[in-house]
């Protein structure tokens, strides 16, 4: 039986639930009794000497902890005369409840996390929860018959489900682990050296680590490539269910789960002090941080590049960013190695945000320090719950010589297989001939369709601020007058009347003063003025400051985005003068940071480097397709009408 099929037979469990509970609350009740399934099958063949262990310890104050994992072959235990098939059909629940209280605490905190004793409580009211307890007795989830990796899919496909019967989204819990295997690779396979080395020992940390998938898949390609390297998984997650299950999956593969934490990472990093070999994410898509906006604000605030937000904050729509600044909080210094980065993220990272923008000062502080390797391009509908593009960010804190100050873009959209079923918005799946090809092209670090290579300094421009002089003609009216006349520090309102009569047009401020014999006006008189008696028009001569100074028209200021590495004088003097003779640069607008003029700002627009231009079908082609189709439905509606 394959892991579908596997978890289509566990959820089945769910008909015995129809009626007596919501189908929103069957994933609440299969996935806790699948878990603890799970641990028993993981526990069963020490079961016997861990009793005649405890036996032999209980009435001493020999530390349990100690003793009985290594005799139980396991990091965890239970000394529970009780298993799911002997709990007996009339004290079930108290024999239930003695079975989990008897687990050693680091297990017996999944259930604790899936409030699990609320919902046998509810079983029992129901009458269900013997027939319940015996049918996952007879699930065969002993390790021989199916491995931590299936297993891992198990709980995947069985979250699946649940999200579904909960109008849930499954995607904020998993990732597919054909993107993992992708991630993985890209990450690790500039290392491989280094992890083919004997007794090598790394750290790899998941800040939103679901059901763990993405660590387990880590851990078993490290193991494929050199069984006696060791990778130490640390993580934290939001969701306690999922915390839960990977909780669960990293005790069985003998791991110290005390580096699995549950909460907002940020918001409370619960690992602050840590720094790892290697980091991998997969953050929810577009989800707002407004639940957790005043805490990031406040380190942001009170501890600037101290803390994890110092480059700049996101617009509250979007937290991508703010995690992919938390895990380069998380890169071990260069002299220790460095670290490496692999995150999934959606394309709004890549161009949200103007010049000066939150986003766009995160992707400078990315850019500048030189901390992005390269990016991938994935298909669409790789995903469960979305099939918009999506993109994987490689980072390192040590690039190898011939990468220093280059970023690589690898456009893998079109590289994909067909899935024989859709799971949700999953339609495609990366094959493993495919995913070797990316690496491929990845390690090629070459110039060719799929694959390009750029300075970092490629993807920044200035914004400068283009002005052009306000051109106005002056006239008086009684109607503009009378306006005039109610603004407050409005002058010389008598002068100006006398030009009521002649209707006369002025194409300049001077000549318009001197007719109404007016020397000198205020700054709000000549406010009213502009407002009251002028008129824009491009024939009128530009209106001047007291200074000479021009002033400026704010309805036709325009930016322009000037590529970094080109001088922004020759650029205005090339794309901008010829079309607009009398415009100029406004030099007061300058970037915070270098001084310079022009606003720096950096976004990474696949499009432009990726697009080919296809042309448009003849129209004769689509004349004959359009007459065939015509003749196919006059013979369909002939044979009707027969």
């Amino acid at each position: 039986m394959n892991q579908q099929n596997l978890a289509e037979f566990i959820w089945s469990v769910a008909d015995t639930l129809r009626g007596d509970f919501k189908q929103s609350e069957f994933g609440r009740i299969i996935l806790p009794f699948t878990v603890l399934r799970r641990l028993e099958c993981v526990l069963e063949p020490t079961r016997k000497e861990v009793q005649k262990q405890y036996a032999g310890l209980k009435a001493t104050q020999v530390d349990l902890d100690l003793v009985l994992p290594s005799v139980a072959k396991a990091s965890f235990y239970n000394i529970s005369e009780f298993s799911l098939s002997t709990v007996g059909s009339t004290s079930t629940r108290a024999n239930l409840e003695d079975y989990i209280a008897k687990f050693s605490a680091n297990a017996r905190q999944v259930f604790e996390h899936f409030a699990f004793d609320s919902w046998l409580i509810k079983l029992e009211s129901a009458n269900l929860l013997y027939l319940v307890t015996q049918k996952f007795a007879t699930i065969d989830l002993h390790p021989d018959a199916i491995s931590n990796h299936e297993m891992g899919l198990v709980f995947e496909h069985l979250i699946r489900k649940f999200a579904e019967s909960a109008n849930d989204t499954a995607g904020e819990f998993f990732t597919p682990r054909d993107v993992v295997r992708l991630v993985t690779t890209l990450v690790f396979s500039s290392d491989h050296e280094a992890l083919n080395g004997e007794g090598v020992v790394r750290t790899v940390y998941d800040c939103a680590a679901g059901t763990g998938g993405f660590l387990s898949s880590a851990i078993e390609q490290v193991a494929e490539w050199n069984p006696h390297a060791r990778l130490i998984p640390y993580a934290q997650e939001l969701n306690p269910e999922t915390y839960a299950i990977s909780v669960a999956d990293k005790l069985i593969q003998g791991y110290d789960t005390k580096n699995i934490k549950l909460g907002n990472t940020l918001s409370n990093d619960q690992l602050p002090h840590e720094r790892f070999d290697y980091c991998l994410a997969n953050p929810p898509f577009g989800v707002k941080w407004e639940k957790v906006q005043k805490q990031v604000q406040d380190e942001q605030k009170n501890l600037g590049f101290g803390g994890r937000f110092g480059a700049g904050l996101p617009r509250v729509g979007d937290g991508s960013l703010l995690f992919l600044m938390h895990l380069l909080s998380k890169r071990k210094p260069v002299e220790q190695g460095g670290s490496r980065i692999g995150i999934v993220l959606s394309g709004s990272p890549l161009f949200n945000g103007g010049a000066g923008s939150g986003e766009s000062e995160i992707r400078r502080w990315i850019l500048e320090n030189d901390w992005l390797e390269a990016i991938v391009a994935l298909p669409n509908d790789l995903f469960y719950n979305t099939g918009i593009g999506t993109y994987i960010w490689i980072l390192t804190n040590h690039k190898p010589a011939n990468r220093k100050n280059k970023v690589q873009l690898i456009d893998a959209t079109g590289m994909h297989a067909p899935m024989r079923k859709s799971l949700g918005s999953k339609r495609k799946l990366l094959s493993e001939e495919q995913i070797a090809e990316i690496a491929r092209l990845h390690d090629g670090f070459v110039n060719v369709a799929s694959s390009k290579v750029f300075n970092t300094t490629d993807f920044g421009y200035r914004r400068i601020t283009v002005e052009r002089p306000l051109r106005l003609r002056f006239s008086v009216t009684t109607e503009s007058l009378a306006t005039y006349r109610d603004i407050k520090g409005a002058e010389h309102v008598d002068a100006f009347a006398t030009l009521i009569e002649a209707g006369e047009n002025f194409d300049d401020l001077p000549s318009f003063l001197k007719a109404a014999n007016v020397k000198k006006l205020g700054k709000s008189a000549q406010k009213a003025v502009f407002a009251c008696f002028g008129s824009k028009c491009p024939e009128a001569a530009p209106v001047k400051e007291s200074d000479g100074s021009m002033v400026a028209d704010p309805d036709l200021r325009e930016s322009e985005n000037v590529p970094l590495n080109q001088d922004i004088k020759y650029y205005f003097k090339r794309e901008v003068l010829p079309h607009a003779p009398d415009a100029w640069i406004d030099e007061n607008k300058c970037d915070e940071k270098d001084g310079l003029v022009g606003i720096v700002g950096y976004e990474i627009n696949f499009n432009r480097y990726f697009y080919q231009y296809k042309s448009p079908r003849k129209l004769e082609a689509i004349d004959a397709e359009l007459k065939a189709i015509e003749a196919e439905i006059a013979a369909l509606l002939s044979e009707v009408t027969a």
